[in-house]
């Protein structure tokens, strides 16, 4: 590679992990003028370590999905030796929990009883099966609904007149497919399964491994990235107003900060979450992006998922419990979004994953709500959150006296420059979509129209969107595409991402 190409000058927006891993990356190759701009006073966007008393808490990315060799995330994560032994043992990267690792539940209703949970498991089972045949019309196509939604509810019709018995249980069963529903939101960052669609749902791979947390929070990881850079490399509290590219032979791209400032360069990484592309992608570009990228951030979904932390001061769940699920025994329509936001958003609460270990944290619960109630939620003060949380697990546990001692919850909706909390391949997307996404400005290059505008983030990544790998792998695939550019013999691919 020719000296020139590594004194270019490199702006990447953005100090999440996408950009921190392009930023670390072309830096370690080699180029000498990489910078980034974030328009927050932190660097790590969406990971969010946060306090609740003592507690640290995640406010975003909570876990490693699929801790694994095949994972840059976990690999990062054991080289600085930031996880727990058991995170570490060969058993546990073998797992293959396909997204849903194993977690001893407790079942709660409506009417104050706890369920055994085999009342509710054939309905979790068919829940699964349904959910992994959703994934298999990527491949074999003929998708016989628009939506994972709409497939689950006929399909849980049509079985469960064969399988379940006309009975209450029947009427049970189906209300905890409600609740599943619920859970599935949150997993895939959508208001509704009605919103996911049924033909690409396939798109997102899991890795092998028994999904993993940080002990000391996963702002670690991005500490420790960090570290091997200049302490200069950021500038914070500089959003960016417009990215000036052109397709008219020009070379240099001028980034205009909200405060009036022109920062010249080569090559700007655009790393923003997909949510806040979504809400200015017209006035954040100049001239406007291409009609189909413009129509492929419009066409894929990016959704809200948050979390309501709830310590207690003794537990009232099993000690063994690892997730805690609520089902509404008036539920038994499958409907995973409520009717009145205002006056039921609690029940769009699928109930409660278990902070573990107990010595570490306490009696500290993690809700789940996803949606218009998660955005709805975040308008509401801590003390309402309260309430609603005490009515809840009063009335599903049955015990008037049951207080939580206090709330933390997460506001990603509201957040100005995330807009949500992920992505998700919404009706109407295909893989097509995404590649639209990650491709770079101008769209034809050639030796006299350069790389200007390159695309990184989790919501450019193929079959890991949604996940802090797929956005790190992103960073990485950026700047390789950037070392690719430069070097005497370019190849037709960018090379392979190594650690």
């Amino acid at each position: 590679m020719s000296s020139t190409g590594f004194e270019a000058r490199i702006v990447i927006i953005g100090c999440g992990i996408s950009g921190i891993a392009a930023a670390n990356r072309l830096l370690k190759v080699g180029f000498k003028h990489v910078r980034i701009l974030e328009a927050t006073g932190r660097s790590g966007g969406r990971i969010k370590t946060g306090k609740l008393g003592d507690n640290i808490v995640e406010i975003g990315a909570n876990w490693i999905h699929g801790p694994s060799e095949e994972n840059p995330v976990f690999c990062l994560a054991r080289q600085y030796g930031l996880l727990d032994p058991d995170a570490l043992t060969p058993e546990n990267q073998a797992m293959d929990v396909r997204g849903h690792p194993p977690w001893i539940p407790n079942v709660f209703t409506s009417s104050g009883r706890k369920l055994n949970f085999e009342d509710v498991y054939p309905a979790v089972e068919m829940f699964g099966e349904l959910m992994e045949e959703s994934a298999e019309f990527l491949e074999k196509g003929g998708e016989p609904w628009p939506s994972v939604g709409q497939f689950i509810r006929a399909e849980v019709l049509q079985r469960s007149a064969e399988k379940w018995k006309e009975d209450n249980a029947s009427s049970l069963k189906r209300s905890m497919i409600s609740t599943m529903l619920k859970v599935e939101c949150c997993v895939n960052g959508t208001h509704s399964l009605d919103d996911l669609g049924l033909g690409v749902n396939g798109l997102y791979k899991t890795i092998l491994g028994l999904d993993c947390t940080f002990p000391g929070g996963y702002e670690g990881l991005v500490r420790n990235l960090m570290s091997e850079m200049p302490a200069d490399l950021v500038t914070y509290n500089q959003p960016v107003r417009c990215i000036h590219w052109n397709n008219s032979g020009k070379k240099d791209v001028k980034v205009e900060c909200e405060d009036g400032k022109m920062v010249a360069a080569d090559h700007v990484i655009v790393t923003v979450p997909l949510g806040y592309l979504k809400k200015h992608f017209t006035s954040l570009f100049h001239p406007p992006l291409p009609l189909h990228k413009m129509l492929s951030i419009q066409r894929m979904g990016f959704g809200t998922n948050n979390k309501i932390f709830v310590e207690f001061d003794s537990p009232w769940w099993d000690k063994d419990c690892q997730v805690i699920y609520m089902v509404w025994e008036d539920e038994d329509a499958m409907m995973d979004q409520v009717n009145d936001i205002p006056g039921s958003w609690i029940k769009k609460l699928f109930g409660f994953t278990v902070l573990k270990p107990t010595e570490r944290f306490g009696h500290v619960l993690c809700g789940w709500i996803a949606g218009h109630e998660a955005s709805y939620m975040e308008t509401l003060s801590e003390q309402e959150v309260l309430n609603a949380v005490t009515q809840l697990v009063r009335r599903f546990t049955g015990n008037p006296i049951i207080t939580p001692r206090r709330v933390l919850t997460s506001k990603w909706f509201h957040d100005p420059w995330t807009c949500g909390s992920y992505s998700y391949p919404a009706i109407g997307c295909s893989l097509q979509d995404i590649e639209n996404m990650m491709e770079p400005l101008p769209s034809k290059q050639s030796l006299s129209q350069p790389l200007q505008v390159l695309f990184a983030g989790e919501a450019t990544h193929p079959c890991y969107f949604s996940t802090v790998h797929g956005a790190l792998l992103t960073g990485w695939r950026e700047a390789d595409r950037l070392l690719a550019h430069y070097s005497s013999t370019q190849p037709a691919q960018p090379p392979k991402s190594k650690l």
